[in-house]
């Protein structure tokens, strides 16, 4: 039997049943930092509005080698607070293929640090031999589970070449959220506003194969739709997914202008901002009230328990009122996180 057709096979005895109860890990193989984690995030989403200590701040660095803290190390500076969560992305965006050494040295050395880490890749397009692509059309998803195609055999290195990025951060002892195929539901990326169902079984093809056949039992994974429409008709299902989210760029963060909240806070999954900047994807000018995105969440997103914000001038480090942002009783910083959680887990 060919190694997709025995896949699809197992996902049809198994279901949608990999985890138990939507408390558990995805993977059943998780380690224990990360269901440690995990737990750490269902805690958060159940702490009652207005107890204090329930939103994780986060902040995106850079894509691929330009990877590093400095924007961090700039944050603290002006404020005194380490972001609790940082981003880097294994792609190197517009310049090459992927790239996670850079990436990884500042996942590690901020989760030495006390911090914890999120992991995204902006994937080139497997139909192409050039290692481009990203905002390719008419890419025919259905083509990576081929096990004929030309793309299926380049979407398997592509999937090695990130497993061997996150199998160096489990050598490390690095607990991982890792968000794949971000942003599904537009058309912008290659592999996004297509066949759900077609996208349903990539997704668990990528999770049972990190999973089973490369062991990276030290990740979270995270459904990140872009806000507007269709924001669960990509969802894998409970059994696949550990967080949920949205991404989201607007200076007004009220229900009027993100979009699709109530379905995805309506998962049983801790849910957050995935990406979050302010003004324009084009050109923001960073000079945003950050205060207005916590007032926003306050008022209209209250499951909300992490965001990510993008890096540039969307970012903490470019824009006004952080320190007021960061020093607010809802939000917790890397200086609060339980120590027991990340690090050297002293």
């Amino acid at each position: 039997m060919k190694p997709i057709i025995l896949q699809l096979v197992i996902w049809s005895l198994v279901g949608s049943g990999f985890a138990t109860s939507p408390s558990d890990p995805a993977n059943p193989r998780a380690s224990a930092p990360a269901r440690a984690i995990l737990n750490y995030f269902q805690t958060l989403s159940a702490t009652p509005p207005g107890a204090g200590g329930r939103v994780l701040s986060g902040q995106f660095t850079d894509f691929g080698p330009r990877a590093d803290l400095r924007l961090i190390n700039q944050i603290h500076e002006q404020s005194g607070h380490w972001p609790g969560l940082i981003g880097v992305d294994y792609a190197d965006v517009g310049r090459g293929p992927l790239d996670y050494a850079a990436p990884n040295r500042t996942a590690r050395d901020y989760w030495k640090q006390g911090g914890l880490v999120s992991v995204s890749a902006h994937l080139y397009n497997p139909a192409r031999t050039n290692q481009a692509g990203l905002r390719d059309k008419g890419m025919d998803l259905a083509s990576l589970l081929d096990p004929v195609s030309v793309a299926h055999t380049n979407w398997m290195a592509e999937l090695d070449s990130l497993a061997a990025g996150l199998q160096e951060l489990k050598d490390a002892h690095v607990v991982v959220l890792w968000r794949p195929f971000h942003e599904m539901n537009g058309g912008w990326f290659w592999w996004g506003a297509k066949d759900p169902a077609t996208f349903i079984k990539v997704w668990r093809h990528m999770f049972d194969y990190f999973i089973r056949t490369k062991g990276l039992d030290n990740l979270l994974w995270v459904y990140g739709p872009n806000h507007g429409k269709n924001t669960v008709a990509y969802y894998p299902g409970d059994a696949y997914v550990d967080l949920v989210g949205l991404d989201a760029y607007t200076d007004i963060v009220d229900l009027a202008h993100i979009r699709g909240y109530a379905e995805v806070a309506a998962l049983p999954k801790p849910f957050g901002f995935t990406e979050y900047g302010p003004h324009g994807s084009e050109n923001p000018p960073g000079d945003y009230d950050y205060r207005r995105f916590l007032d926003g969440i306050k008022k209209d997103f209250p499951k909300t328990c992490f965001f990510m914000s993008w890096n540039a001038k969307w970012s903490l480090g470019r824009n006004t009122h952080v320190q007021e942002l960061l020093d607010d009783p809802w939000v917790i910083n890397r200086e609060l996180l339980p120590r027991s959680l990340v690090g050297d887990g002293k």
